[in-house]
């Protein structure tokens, strides 16, 4: 209730300041500790993916918190899990600005952020500064000005960096607005960083005496055949999740609204049908051999419900948080109890 009569004069704001006020905002009632009092009651629906134990399947995804500095507020609205990042090694202003805006009569959203973060070191602080105990997610890419054939060492120098401080470690390879990015999904290259990232957790399962879960964020504009191949590579070198989908470079149903054909990735109710589709067939491919995590168009409980009816175990919310506010945490985690309850 409180979000939506803020709403109206946060979208009056530039979007990537309404962003940063929100924040503020939540951070302010967190501080004093209202927050926790004034969020929607999420039911408890404890599950276990990954080898690890959700307290519910509605996560944040990534992009909201790139640096992690809103994990104890985040954490006080409900979310079973939250995905922090993308995260590179180094600190990148990413792209220019203005290079954020909504599509409202869509409850959409269109970005080309350019993984503008802090730097690994700098999230690194945060989470150590966090008071959360949940289930935390670290999202890693790779920066811009690294080589897209040198792309595998920044997302080891990444995987390295986070691995003990995460529940699970995220390779976003799917982003469109670092160039070339999403060439890492082809076939051969796809094969090659999976291998190297495999070895890698290897190592370091031994070293820190512990197995950090390693998920791989993949696009919505993939063709039936791209998602066989994947699948099949997924499933090959055993990786231990799939979040499907990130933003599309589709302008289907926006182009025609103001902002409709500004450059970046389509986010919320208009890649819905497309994420869910992708899910559903990388479920039949996956056939239960590695969990899918839904994200994608989710603005309402049903959204949830249908993304976890084609294949997903857990579903993220993202856009749909910025048009429906906290509430919409509580309406997927009631809609997904539903579903499961009829199953």
């Amino acid at each position: 209730m409180a979000y939506q009569l803020a709403k109206p004069l946060l979208f009056m704001m530039e979007a990537e300041r309404a962003h940063h006020a929100a924040f503020k905002g939540l951070g302010l009632l967190h501080s004093m500790g209202f927050l926790r009092t004034m969020s929607p009651t999420v039911p408890e629906n404890p599950l276990t993916v990954m080898g690890i134990e959700f307290p519910n399947p509605v996560g944040l995804a990534a992009g909201l918190d790139k640096n992690g500095d809103y994990i104890d507020t985040l954490g006080e609205l409900g979310f079973g899990f939250l995905e922090i990042g993308t995260v590179t090694p180094r600190a990148q202003p990413g792209n220019a600005k203005p290079r954020l805006f909504r599509l409202p009569e869509a409850r959409a959203i269109i970005n080309r952020m350019g993984f503008n973060n802090g730097g690994v070191d700098n999230l690194l602080e945060n989470v150590a500064a966090s008071q959360y105990k949940g289930v935390l997610g670290i999202n890693i890419g790779k920066n811009a000005d690294t080589p897209i054939e040198k792309a595998v060492d920044d997302y080891l120098i990444g995987l390295r960096k986070v691995y003990a401080h995460a529940s699970y470690v995220t390779v976003n390879i799917s982003s469109p607005n670092t160039k070339n990015l999403r060439q890492l999904q082809q076939a051969d290259e796809f094969g090659a960083l999976l291998s190297s990232l495999k070895q890698e957790q290897a190592k370091l399962a031994d070293e820190h005496g512990r197995y950090v879960p390693i998920a791989v964020k993949i696009a919505p504009d993939l063709d039936n055949n791209q998602i066989q191949e994947m699948g099949q590579l997924l499933m090959a070198h055993k990786i231990d999740g799939v979040i499907a989908t990130n933003t599309t470079l589709s302008r289907t149903g926006v182009e025609h609204l103001r902002h409709g054909q500004e450059a970046g990735g389509l986010s919320g109710e208009p890649v819905r049908a497309k994420s869910t589709s992708v899910i559903r067939e990388l479920a039949q491919v996956l056939d239960g051999a590695l969990p899918i995590i839904g994200v994608g168009g989710i603005v309402s409980g049903d959204d949830a419900a249908e993304k976890i009816r084609a294949g997903a175990a857990l579903v993220q919310v993202y856009s749909g948080l910025i048009y429906e506010g906290p509430q919409l945490i509580a309406d997927c985690a009631d809609a997904i109890l539903r579903v499961q309850e009829h199953r």
